[in-house]
């Protein structure tokens, strides 16, 4: 009876012993949905709809990304009217009040004959070891190159990939350069080794600009040592001329022209500022020499170093010619000798023996006239057959007795003298050298006024009449891009670029068709220049991909053998995933197994950040140019005219 009654007993304290339990959990439940819902509650009210609540036992925790730290502070705040403040636990982050600046992104790159250098802080997304193998290979093994190159783990800004670009392949062209670079833009100082070079190096970087990029240039040339030192003036019919002039200083160039004008120039007077003058009294003595020969009325004057020849036009009154020279002979500065020379009015059925050389468009050479011995005919020759090509030079000059001691120096200086032209002729007699024709150099005039007066020295008359004319200029001459890739898709409409069946070996009977592109691609310059190649649907797609590259590369290849200069050129394999003709006929199979050429235009306003900076072409997305020129990133239409 006793041992029932401790059972039940013991029997009550257990079961209320789990009664108790089972309400204590239930209570702690109640308690975190109650305390986690209450918190939810009350921050999504306050707008913290960011904050994540869970709630463990009698603790709640908070997290998630608030705004700002402000923010953060007030859901714990929010948090803490719901709930005992001690309970809550703060797993909340806030974000940055402001993103850390990004770096200013820029380069220097330093080359010379010393090797070449570059130093800046660059995005580590820009690869630094294709910049620094490129550098190498302009310098050569012998050359070194320095990295000092820094990284930031940084996007690259707008514009930082297409100037890095532009400025590796502007470095090819520079020996002697500072570039800098940055986003959007690139300065260059350089220095070249006479002013046509400047020029031309100025037209090739900015027709390569590409769009968007801004550029600095600051070329320079170096003064040239002018020796002899020379000037020639002239006033005849055809108005007042330079055929020659040269300045030591700018001031003195300004003088110079000023005399021309004021005797009556009205061109444009071209004045080379160079080195060798023999006095710095040399403005001075032209401007004397110049007006003296407008009070003459006609006739040229000559400066070689110190000796001055002025020649007076035939019929000059000789009272005036000798009032003029007295003058000019006792102004000039020391150092200046002046030989004067009034003509003798030749009679008009007189005719003065003479030599005679003509250079044709076509570059063939006919020697005809007088010469004094046999010796000088085979100078002459041979002298010709040197300058001109041996086959290019027909002699039909005969040998006679009388003519002056002198007349060997004129007929080579002659010579010398017509293989500075494109075409024309020179002339010798006895008492003149006329050279005459046309040229694209535009200071042609001025290296064969300056051999004349060299080679012939003082007292001897000659006549320069040489014609610029920009279309025979080899730099002036050079085709547009768009002329290039016009003659291009000329050769390739006649002849398309084959390959051997399922491979990327191009058919024998189609290399004529690549030495004809080669040809036009050495007379446009740097191009920026997307080789691509093209298949058709059939097999598989990746290997589709596969041999457009390897056909396209192969291409590439065949220029390289032909010496074009690739170092703008990229090859590119679409495969089957810009077909120009339906694929389900062999007709079209056939024109979609194609190589295409296609200019680069880089878009600078949208760059794409890269990884290799392997061409212009990976700088940004590329835009479609004009009707004979396409891009190489945009699908061609059927009727687009990239050249394939």
């Amino acid at each position: 009876m006793r041992l029932s009654s401790a059972l039940i007993i013991a029997s009550t304290f257990v079961a209320a012993a789990l009664v108790a339990i089972v309400a204590a959990n239930f209570s702690v439940k109640l308690i975190e949905e109650t305390s986690e819902i209450g918190v939810r509650d009350a921050l999504d009210d306050a707008g913290a709809t960011w904050a994540e609540v869970q709630a463990d036992g009698l603790t709640v925790t908070l997290s998630g990304i608030a705004p700002t730290e402000a923010e953060r502070f007030a859901a714990l705040t929010t948090a803490g009217t719901v709930v005992d403040a001690a309970r809550v636990i703060d797993g909340m982050e806030a974000k940055a009040v402001a993103a850390i600046r990004p770096p200013r992104f820029s380069a220097e790159i330093l080359r010379n004959d010393a090797g070449i250098s570059i130093i800046g802080l660059i995005p580590s997304s820009t690869d630094r070891d294709t910049i620094t193998d490129r550098f190498a290979a302009m310098a050569g093994e012998s050359t070194p190159v320095a990295d000092l190159i820094e990284t930031a783990d940084y996007p690259a800004p707008e514009g930082w990939e297409v100037a890095l670009d532009f400025a590796l392949v502007a470095m090819e062209q520079l020996p002697r350069a500072k570039v800098s670079v940055s986003a959007g833009r690139v300065a260059i100082t350089a220095i070249t080794d006479s002013a046509k070079d400047k020029l031309a190096l100025e037209k090739s970087l900015r027709a390569a600009t590409p769009p968007g990029l801004r550029l600095s240039l600051d070329i320079a040339a170096p003064r040239p040592v002018i020796t002899p030192f020379t000037l020639r003036f002239l006033i005849d019919e055809d108005g007042a001329r330079f055929d020659a002039c040269s300045a030591d200083t700018e001031k003195a160039r300004t003088r110079i022209l000023n005399a021309a004008v004021a005797a009556g120039m009205t061109t444009t007077g071209r004045c080379t500022v160079g080195m060798g003058v023999p006095t710095p009294n040399w403005a001075q003595a032209v401007e004397q020499s110049i007006a003296a020969l407008a009070k003459i009325g006609g006739g040229s004057v000559t400066f070689s170093d110190a000796d001055v020849t002025l020649l007076a036009k035939e019929g000059t009154d000789q009272g005036t010619f000798d009032t003029v020279v007295g003058e000019l002979e006792n102004a000039l500065p020391e150092v200046f000798a002046l030989y004067a020379k009034l003509p003798e009015t030749q009679a008009p059925d007189q005719g003065p023996p003479e030599f005679v050389a003509t250079l044709s468009p076509e570059g063939q050479v006919q020697l005809r006239g007088r010469l004094s011995n046999e010796n000088l005919r085979n100078i002459a020759d041979s002298y010709a057959k040197s300058r001109f090509g041996s086959d290019r030079v027909y002699t039909a000059a005969r040998v006679v007795e009388g003519l002056p001691s002198d007349w060997s120096t004129r007929v080579l200086a002659g010579l010398e003298s017509l293989s500075n032209l494109s075409n024309g002729a020179v002339t010798v007699t006895p008492d003149k050298l006329t050279v005459s024709g046309n040229t694209g150099d535009a200071d042609a005039s001025a290296r064969i006024a300056t051999l004349l007066a060299a080679k012939l020295g003082e007292a001897e008359e000659f006549e320069i009449n040489v014609t610029y004319q920009e279309k025979l200029d080899p730099q002036a001459a050079l085709p547009t891009p768009e002329e290039c890739l016009a003659q291009i898709k000329a050769i390739t409409d006649s002849s398309k670029i084959n390959f051997e069946p399922s491979s990327a070996t191009i058919d024998a009977s189609t290399l004529s068709t690549m030495d004809e592109i080669a040809e036009v691609l050495k007379t446009c310059g740097d191009l920026p220049l997307e080789i691509q190649g093209h298949t058709d649907s059939q097999g598989r797609e990746e290997m589709n991909l596969s041999l457009s590259q390897a056909r396209a590369q192969s291409v590439l290849n065949e220029l390289r053998a032909r010496r074009v200069r690739t170092s703008t050129f990229e090859a590119k394999g679409y495969g089957e995933e810009r077909p120009i003709q339906d694929n389900d006929t062999e007709e079209g199979r056939e024109a979609n197994r194609r190589i295409e050429f296609w200019l680069i235009k880089p878009e600078a306003s949208a760059p794409t950040p890269q990884t290799t900076l392997e061409s212009l072409a990976e700088s940004g997305d590329n835009t479609t140019d004009d009707a004979a020129v396409n891009d190489a990133s945009d699908e061609p239409d059927e009727s687009g005219d990239a050249t394939e």
